[in-house]
């Protein structure tokens, strides 16, 4: 696999190494031991999908508050998705800045996320699927989140003609730093 830092401090875009003959390719996509010689935390408790009818989509900003803080690997795996990270960390170097990336199930790029940021994502493409690998478990009690299009963080969405969100992610509040 292939590490490379993201502009925020601690997150990183993950490339396989595919492996190709002429029955396709085969790569690895998760090594506890290429994680922890990166300074990333490897720990993995619980997977998600995440599967979404239309383009225009739109689930985020969502974080887990501490101490159930949550670290996220997260890969499209059908269709195609830009992803959306904000460090809300308030000690970080990087705090109030968003990174954005188009993930898809060509390019089998991934992005890992650390604890203390928000993550969103918008669909490009109809039945869209995303694939989470987590650090840590759902904790409802510790559940947040920041309205997408809060002006703090200048995050340029795709124009789509119509933009599903849902009423949750559309009623949280603006960040309070």
């Amino acid at each position: 696999m292939i590490f490379t830092p993201t502009d925020l401090a601690g997150a990183f875009v993950i490339d396989i190494e595919a492996h190709q003959d002429e029955r396709g390719f085969f790569a690895r996509s998760w090594c506890e031991n290429e994680f922890t010689d990166h300074g990333l935390n490897p720990c993995i408790k619980q997977c998600n999908i995440s599967f979404n009818h239309l383009k225009g989509t739109l689930r985020g900003m969502h974080y887990q508050a501490d101490p159930h803080g949550e670290v996220k690997l997260v890969r499209c795996t059908k269709g195609a998705i830009v992803d959306v990270i904000i460090d809300v960390r308030p000690d970080s170097p990087t705090y109030k800045q968003h990174f954005s990336i188009e993930l898809n199930a060509d390019n089998h790029r991934m992005l890992y996320i650390p604890e203390g940021f928000a993550h969103g994502f918008q669909t490009l493409e109809d039945n869209t699927e995303v694939f989470y690998q987590m650090g840590s478990e759902y904790v409802p009690d510790s559940a947040c989140g920041i309205r997408w299009n809060d002006p703090i963080f200048g995050i340029e969405w795709p124009a789509v003609a119509k933009r599903t969100i849902s009423q949750r992610d559309q009623e949280y509040s603006d960040f309070i730093a």
